[in-house]
């Protein structure tokens, strides 16, 4: 019966141990940072929410660094700041990849373990990238599309340049729509990472008819399809097909008014409170060698790719998505 109590006891200890973080210290002083652009917006607010969640359990300090709009340039300062204070480890979204891939290096090989998120930087030596499939997310729009126009049409994508997930939702489309030649793609505008820009250039597109009549407007980011829509509602256009991207309140308010007709649902606060347990991970189990290419190691301790998940939402179950986001605020 002794024996039976003790490795019971033993296996209680080890479940406890592992609950808490198996075993691990934390402290205030251990400090992570989230390093993005455009953060003014909804969707980098409820990604820093997840951030700041998982630091809170964990008892250690969430940074939240980059500037409010879309300026790779800036966000580049802030992770060179961000390197130069030497925390535990950097969460980054590339904003253009090519500019901040050499500071993602240069973190790695001081030893400072950094993780992308929302936005790859593919060619960089960060460890792996946490978020959506977005070709596969892009495909399942390009599906809606076909869908929505009968397999025929024409379309115009807003997106940013510069940005592998926004060229990985792209390709996606252009997968889907390649195989129906009847619904062209007119045009692929860059906001340049600017709401405006896209409400203008709706604004142009929406007064064109006849043959040069725009059946499809689709948002790659989460700022345009509701600027989109507010074009569509000035100029009481009903027979124009609006497909957005993201879950904010605005646009599922949209989408239940019937001004945009669904969005892909990514899941941005899973992706920065998967993305800080990540990181704690590393700083806590660090490998022989930060500074190598895992993804190709058969025996890598690291993934390539952890995808948070992607959904197509419309009225069909908009309110489930409203529910949600009301109750995340609380």
């Amino acid at each position: 019966m002794n024996t039976i109590r003790k490795a019971a006891l033993a296996l209680l200890a080890l479940i406890v141990a592992f609950s808490s973080g198996c075993g691990r210290r934390h402290t205030p002083k251990e400090v992570y940072y989230l390093v993005a652009s455009n953060l003014s917006l909804p969707y980098w607010q409820t990604l820093s929410a997840g951030f700041n969640k998982a630091a809170a359990l964990y008892g250690v300090t969430a940074r939240i660094a980059g500037p409010a709009t879309h300026d790779p340039q800036a966000e580049l300062a802030a992770l060179q700041q961000a390197v130069a204070a030497r925390p535990a480890g950097i969460l980054v979204s590339a904003a253009d990849a090519a500019v901040l891939q050499n500071e993602i290096n240069t973190a790695i090989v001081s030893g400072i373990p950094v993780l992308t998120v929302d936005s790859d930087a593919p060619g960089s030596r960060r460890l792996y990238f946490i978020g959506t499939n977005n070709l596969e997310a892009g495909r399942l729009g390009g599906q809606r599309v076909v869908e929505k126009l009968g397999g025929h049409g024409t379309v115009v994508f807003f997106t940013i340049a510069g940005q592998a997930n926004m060229n990985e939702r792209l390709k996606g489309f252009q997968d889907v729509l390649a195989t129906r030649p009847e619904i062209k793609i007119v045009n692929v505008f860059d906001t340049r990472g600017d709401a405006r820009n896209a409400f203008d250039e709706a604004q142009r597109l929406a007064a064109l008819s006849g043959t040069q009549k725009i059946d499809a407007f689709v948002a790659l980011d989460s700022a345009s399809g509701k600027q989109i829509a507010e074009v569509m509602r000035r100029n009481k256009l009903t027979d124009r097909l609006v497909v957005a991207w993201d879950v904010d309140q605005d646009t599922l308010n949209d989408i239940k008014a019937g001004s945009i007709d669904s969005t892909i649902a990514q899941k941005p606060f899973t992706m920065g409170f998967v993305g800080l347990r990540a990181l704690d991970n590393v700083f806590h189990y660090p490998p022989k060698e930060l500074a190598r290419d895992y993804a190709a190691d058969s025996f890598a301790p690291y993934p390539v790719f952890v995808d948070t998940g992607t959904s197509l939402v419309d009225r069909n179950n908009v309110e489930i998505y409203l529910a949600s986001a009301a109750a995340g605020m609380k």
